[in-house]
Order: C-alpha cells, then structure tokens, then sequence
C-alpha cells in the first residue's frame, strides 16, 4: 500500500533546513552530514523536500501504526540524489487526526 494523499504529503522547510540539513542540529547533525554527501543542500532546501515527497509516491508503506496524534507511516527504499547515487532511506510520515495530507515527520539512512 501507497501513503495516503501522498499528492497532497506536507514539507515544512523548517523540517529540512532547521533539522534534516542543519549541521548544528543536536539530533539531525548526522543526517544532515549524510544527506549533504549525496549533494542536498540547506541553499536549495526544496531539492530535498521533493525527493522525499517523491520518495513516498515511489515505495510501499513498511509499517505503520497509530501514534498518539495520528497514523504514522514508515517508508523505506533508495532515494533519488543530486548525485545520481541511490541511498536506502526511510521517511516517516504521519497524518494527523482530523487532517488529511500526511506531514514529513523525519528520515534517515538505512543499513546497507
């Protein structure tokens, strides 16, 4: 199964440029510095915000499950890159109650 309304799946920029692409970020740090090895750059944010929206429409849901504010969806599969490189990703998305459009909760990389 496909995320739900994924045409409609939210992005919010401060999810990827104060913590998906942020350096200095106490949690994100580590993502951003593998995000950044593919060619995602904070300057050109949206160029991450859309490959995880395409990311969602390409795979199948892995899981998911009720969380205390909605339905949360594991996503896993490669991503596409600025490099052309393919990483194994997962996105999280979850659509909260009462909303329709599913929201980017996170990412990261998954193990080879």
């Amino acid at each position: 199964m496909k995320l739900p309304n994924v045409d409609s799946a939210v992005v919010d920029q401060e999810k990827i440029t104060g913590y998906l692409l942020d350096p200095a970020h106490r949690y994100g740090a580590s993502k951003a510095r593998f995000f950044a090895q593919f060619g995602f750059r904070l300057a050109e944010w949206e160029i991450l915000a859309n490959a995880l929206r395409a990311h969602a429409g390409q795979h199948e849901i892995a899981r998911s499950k009720e969380s205390g504010y909605g339905r949360r969806y594991e996503i896993d599969g490669p991503l596409d890159t600025p490099d052309g490189k393919r990483p194994r990703v997962r996105s999280v998305w979850q659509t909260d109650e009462g909303q329709l459009a599913p929201r980017l909760i996170t990412a990261h990389p998954l193990e080879p």
